[in-house]
């Protein structure tokens, strides 16, 4: 009996022993295993990087303006009447000539024809003193009347003549009047809705009344003003700079459009504006699919010099905050550092100039920018390296994924 005690003594003994080494073993294996964690959490994160670059620059100054329609007239009511009709559709194209409204005619048209009928009697009495005359001048080579009765006739025959030029005068006063009372398109172009409704009195006779506008969108031209001083500098009284300038200036518009425009200066004020010191120019602009209508805001811009060196950096990502513009750079030792900057205009529509703040060369981040921080130490990696780590990490989860189904 003793035996046996001493020998399950010793073999509890033994478990313990045993599950002490294995605890201390585990414990191990932990602990390797949360130092080998934390190394992998230290590692520094990958973040996607360009390097900013130099290129020749063409300078543009900017200027705000206004869309004119090439062609524009007001349609107008030329007579008095009532408004029986209106002979189109808000909006629509309407040709040269066209009828747009209608005003009661009865008025003119009785005008017409009382003129009508006077030019008719005065014709008749024409043709009786001119008979009357020429038979009283052949009486007076008989000696059958005398000069006095000659006199006479001639001078009816001439009143009869001017009476006739009147009445033809009064008739084409009166078809002018009545032809008003059928207005009709100035010129071809987009209709303006009406002013006056089917049913108003317009009084034109006395002052024309606006029933509607017409514009011709086929071409406008972009009108904006330019300090004189400015202008000086552009040209600096350089002939082949000048019509340099003229040439496909590029346009703005407050939200992006179909089409890109450009305009050809095809004006210039002779003389500069006392007022404001400024000199009017005008920009003609080809109108596609009509995109375009008069009276939209445009910012003009104009070429005033070239930088052939110019920093170049992508456009989005520059961030902005209260202080003004920045943008976060990786310096040697991949630590992200936050750095101001002043920025010049917008070049092929993505990049911006950087006029102060980057080198060429520099690497800036252009991706995650609201999850970055300044002194953070990151990895960073031009877009063609970006890409393959992505494809590399992309291939490794099929692989463990396919692992995963394996089990």
């Amino acid at each position: 009996m003793e035996v046996t005690k001493r020998k399950q003594m010793k073999m509890k003994r033994n478990i313990l022993i045993s599950g002490v080494i294995s605890g201390t073993l585990v414990f191990s294996l932990i602990s390797c295993h949360k130092e080998k964690k934390n190394d992998t959490d230290m590692e520094a994160r990958p973040v996607e990087v360009a390097e900013a670059f130099t290129d020749s620059v063409v300078l543009y100054n900017t200027y705000p303006g206004y869309l004119l329609a090439e062609y524009y007239a007001e349609v107008v009511g030329l007579v008095n009447g009532r408004l029986i009709s209106m002979n189109y559709s808000s909006g629509q194209y309407v040709n040269k000539g066209q009828s747009l409204f209608t005003i009661d005619p009865t008025l003119y048209q009785d005008a017409y024809n009382r003129a009508e009928a006077t030019l008719k009697s005065n014709e008749s009495n024409l043709i009786y003193t001119r008979q009357h005359y020429d038979a009283v001048l052949k009486a007076l080579e008989e000696n059958a009347v005398s000069k006095m009765e000659v006199l006479q006739a001639e001078s009816s025959y001439q009143q009869a003549e001017a009476s006739v030029k009147d009445s033809k005068a009064a008739l084409h006063t009166a078809e002018v009047n009545l032809g008003y009372c059928n207005v009709t398109a100035p010129i071809s172009g987009y209709i303006s809705k009406n002013e006056l409704s089917v049913g108003n009195y317009i009084t034109g006779a006395d002052s024309p009344v606006k029933l509607a506008e017409i514009y011709d969108n086929t071409h406008l031209y972009a009108e904006f003003e330019v300090e004189d001083s400015s202008y000086e500098k552009m040209t600096s009284g350089n002939e082949t700079a000048e019509k340099k300038l003229y040439k496909n200036v590029p346009l703005q518009f407050q939200e992006q459009l179909k089409h890109t425009y450009t305009a050809d200066l095809t004006y210039i004020a002779p003389s500069v504006e006392r007022s404001t010191g400024t000199l009017v120019l005008q920009g003609k602009i080809t109108n596609i699919d009509n995109e375009l209508k008069a009276g939209m805001y445009v910012t003009v811009s104009l070429p005033y010099g070239e930088n052939p060196r110019a920093i170049l950096v992508k456009d989005a990502a520059i961030s902005t905050d209260q202080l003004g513009k920045y943008m976060y750079v990786v310096n040697d030792s991949d630590i992200i550092v936050k750095k101001r900057i002043d920025v010049g205009e917008i070049y092929h529509d993505s990049l911006r100039v950087v006029n102060k703040g980057i080198e060429p060369g520099d690497k800036y981040i252009t991706k995650a920018l609201l999850t970055v921080r300044a002194g953070e130490k990151v990895r960073p990696l031009l877009p063609s390296q970006m890409k393959q780590l992505e494809e590399e990490m992309a291939e490794e989860a099929k692989v463990k994924d396919a692992k995963k189904r394996k089990r």
